[in-house]
């Protein structure tokens, strides 16, 4: 493991309310070595957190070199999922918003840059056997979020070698779950028809079994653990973060107390294809395909060198995440506003998949 780098820091965290944001800011706020934190974000929330300061700010289109003045570690999180079905608008907050915060950290001197990158950045890859951080990086181009993981990747690689002087970390988690950050993800990816309420043991008998949907996850404070590391450890380069055990149908049919079904990718590919062009499903079917495609990742060298090991189980963040989905949790920020009626019926009247 390397050395901590030196106390009394200035962290900038961009997209500090969201899933990741809330546990990062979380993590360093309760580190000695930090003297201050700015959450860069759109709309700012009520929550907060000791030593944090919020700051609203459009990434792509407002300045945004005096948020990271001064800064000596700069992290960047924020990402808009949404809308799908306009790829144009996601592109540009988060692909030119990204790069705009990076050259702000190189115009204003900032020491650090932490990025958080993905395991959809990945090229298709084995299910059968965990990948080190060497594998390539190309993404899959049928969806919209590997095909901006992987740009911004290509242009990390220039970025530091423009820029030898800035410590860049690549951060590249796993499918990450929160309790708080349930209803989040609810409206992200599977929309307003979905009843949380009725994701319980009692009401799934079964769990469909659709080869390659083997993915990782892990808890969302574990992950702000992984970036606190990451921000204050004298480490350099790309970071797998997962959690054991990998997620597959026999293990959610474990958590819901039901049995795995066969079913063909083609058949949900094809129900995922429908919902998302009737408008019906946030998430489109290029994700799906994405997620069938992931490789398992190695999380080694998270262990060894950044010293990161976590303290939930993926089973325990998939349970969590049911757990509110049932109850509608949410956060005091707005990112991850609590489930309710009003909301669902908002979501179906603005266009699901169409907006941010």
């Amino acid at each position: 493991m390397n050395s901590p780098v030196s106390s009394g820091l200035r962290v900038v965290v961009t997209g500090a309310s969201g899933n990741v944001g809330t546990s990062t800011v979380q993590a360093l706020s309760r580190d000695p070595a930090v003297a201050s934190i700015l959450g860069v974000v759109r709309r700012e929330p009520q929550w907060s957190a000791p030593k944090l300061e919020w700051r609203t700010a459009d990434l792509a289109e407002d300045q945004i070199g005096q948020l990271v003045r001064g800064a000596d570690v700069v992290i960047h999180l924020a990402w808009l999922f949404q809308p799908t079905h306009d790829a144009a608008t996601t592109w540009r907050v988060n692909v030119l918003g990204a790069i705009r915060v990076f050259e702000a950290v190189a115009r204003e001197n900032a020491p650090a840059l932490v990025y958080s990158s993905s395991v959809g950045a990945y090229s298709p890859g084995p299910k059968d056997q965990a990948v080190p951080e060497s594998w390539p990086t190309h993404g899959w181009p049928g969806a919209a979020y590997p095909r901006e993981k992987s740009y911004l990747e290509r242009y990390l690689d220039g970025f530091e070698q423009n820029h030898p002087g800035v410590r860049v970390v690549r951060l590249r988690p796993g499918f990450v779950f929160k309790r708080e950050a349930a209803s989040a993800q609810r409206r992200l990816f599977a929309g307003p028809f979905v009843p949380g309420s009725l994701v319980r043991p009692s009401l799934i008998p079964l769990v469909p079994d659709v080869p390659g949907l083997r993915v990782q996850a892990v808890h969302s404070a574990d992950i702000g653990e992984a970036f606190r590391l990451a921000a204050l450890t004298d480490v350099r380069g790309a970071f797998n973060v997962a959690a054991d055990p990998v997620i597959d149908a026999t293990a959610l049919a474990g958590l819901l107390g039901a049995r795995t079904v066969p079913v063909p990718a083609w058949a949900l590919r094809a129900a995922v294809s429908a919902g998302w062009y009737a408008h019906l499903l946030p998430a489109s079917p290029g994700l799906l395909d994405t997620v069938l495609r992931l490789p398992i990742m190695d999380t080694t060298r998270a262990r060894d060198e950044l010293g990161w090991i976590p303290r939930h189980t993926a089973l325990d963040a998939i349970s969590e995440f049911l757990a509110g989905l049932r109850s509608g949790a949410g956060m005091a920020t707005p990112p991850l506003t609590a489930d309710s009626a009003s909301g669902r019926i908002h979501e179906a009247s603005t266009g699901i998949g169409s907006r941010p």
